[in-house]
């Protein structure tokens, strides 16, 4: 039986804490904004041995299609909760950015982009018959209003612009790493080490491998001048771990392996 609050549509229900409670058991998500680029990094589910991953790690242009996706080509976001809800939105998303292109023959604005997902969230909190989306996600792009973003939204339409931030479980021990260490005019290389950094000490694992981490940027090409996003594959994200001495030692391996 549905209760009560769920009919009505002039006040949010309690169904917004549960949709919190519930990201704060999905893996980690951060953030870093630095002066040259935003990097993404996000903790995936450690998924059975009998999965087949042949389309995650050879299609496509990189990622698990899990938590990191690309909305456009100047916006990439990394999602935490439910996984069903968190693609309804990534769809609506790249609609509405697809919208948008057509319409003015321009990228759309990062803050736009969070601003009508926020819309369509904040609706349904409120509206007779639905839930609200169990899912925050973080934005990270670039336009030529305000250059680098990086946003958080959360299930009942709220959104807010941040320097460094963190979703998911444990993000109140990275919110203070990230307090301690971060610096406004970091680059993009110490922002990526950064973010490494603080998913080893704040991720359940103690161990980082890229079938438990997803990792992107978002850079401006220096010729063209327009944003290029990169979505690491999983060699890629081993290769940048083992150059910041954060990859598997061999004995993790002997062990997987026996």
């Amino acid at each position: 039986m549905v209760a009560t609050y769920s009919r009505r549509t002039t006040i949010f229900s309690p169904e917004v804490e549960y949709a919190m409670e519930a990201i704060s058991h999905a893996g980690t998500v951060l953030g870093v904004l630095a002066k040259d680029g935003v990097v993404l990094a996000a903790e995936k589910k450690v998924t059975g041995k009998l999965l087949d991953l042949s389309g995650a790690t050879t299609g496509g242009y990189g990622g698990s299609g899990e938590k990191i996706f690309l909305l456009n080509s100047n916006v990439v976001a990394g999602v935490a909760g439910i996984t069903a809800d968190a693609n309804s939105l990534v769809n609506y998303a790249r609609q509405a950015a697809q919208q948008h292109l057509f319409s003015y023959n321009e990228d759309i604005p990062v803050e736009l982009l969070a601003e009508r997902l926020c819309d369509l969230k904040q609706g349904y909190t409120q509206y007779g018959g639905l839930r609200p989306f169990g899912v925050s996600l973080l934005y990270a792009g670039w336009d030529p209003h305000y250059e680098f973003q990086l946003y958080h939204s959360d299930p009942s339409g709220n959104y807010s612009g941040w320097k460094a931030t963190s979703i998911g479980a444990n993000n109140g021990t990275a919110q203070s790493l990230l307090k301690q260490d971060y610096k406004d005019d970091v680059t993009l290389e110490d922002a990526i080490g950064l973010v490494l950094k603080t998913m080893s000490k704040t991720m359940d694992s103690t161990t980082l491998g890229s079938e438990k981490l997803e990792f992107a940027t978002l850079t401006l090409d220096p010729e063209t001048k327009t944003p290029r996003a990169k979505i690491y594959r999983p060699a890629e994200v081993d290769a940048l771990l083992k150059k910041h001495d954060l990859a598997k030692k061999d004995e993790d391996e002997e062990m997987k392996t026996s």
